[in-house]
């Protein structure tokens, strides 16, 4: 039998991110968070290409991406409702990770495997400050799709993708268990 890790199933098994609207401070500090980031970085890669990176949203820079939310809507012709829940995020945020998913020339990995390791990458930072102690939840919406706003926001390149906000905090309360996938009706065995 393999050497089983116990812990980190049982920490999978329960994992459950924390609605961003319900955390508050304090965040992770630098430090706190470059090992969040760290453990993020391990994501799997083929061929070694990192197509991702991260961008490090401090409380000043999630104002302005609030304001930049505002202007936004107001160009595309929100309602009041789609504008405020652009904003929301970045307003009630304390620390945010913007993953950016990065395309570069590949003979050998082709682009689709490198949108799936910049997921897993959003996926491994989210669990990563779970499992660090502190409420995270990943996070997208209008804005992250508005290439206006990314690219007048997060500086994002013509070859870069926005695939979530991460944001951490401290939760103020432990969410509620939701219903999970059977898997009677998710599973073929062959």
């Amino acid at each position: 039998m393999p050497a089983r890790n116990q812990a980190a199933l049982d920490f999978l098994l329960t994992r459950r991110s924390r609605p961003a609207k319900a955390m508050t401070g304090p965040a992770p500090d630098k430090d706190q968070l470059l090992e969040i980031l760290t453990a993020a970085a391990r994501t799997p890669d083929h061929g070694k290409l990192e197509p991702w990176r991260f961008a490090v949203l401090s409380k000043p820079k999630l104002t302005e991406l609030a304001a930049l939310a505002d202007t936004r809507s107001a160009a595309l012709g929100y309602d009041a409702e789609k504008a405020a829940k652009g904003r929301r995020q970045f307003e009630d945020g304390q620390i945010c990770v913007a993953v950016i998913e990065v395309q570069k020339p590949s003979d050998k990995i082709p682009a689709i495997e490198q949108t799936y390791s910049a997921g897993a990458a959003c996926l491994a930072l989210l669990n990563a400050g779970l499992a660090a102690g502190w409420g995270a939840n990943w996070l997208t919406g209008w804005p992250s799709h508005d290439r206006t706003f990314v690219e007048t926001g997060l500086g994002l390149h013509t070859n870069e993708t926005l695939v979530g906000f991460v944001y951490f905090g401290t939760e103020t309360s432990a969410p509620p268990e939701r219903p999970r996938p059977n898997l009677d009706d998710i599973v073929t065995w062959l």
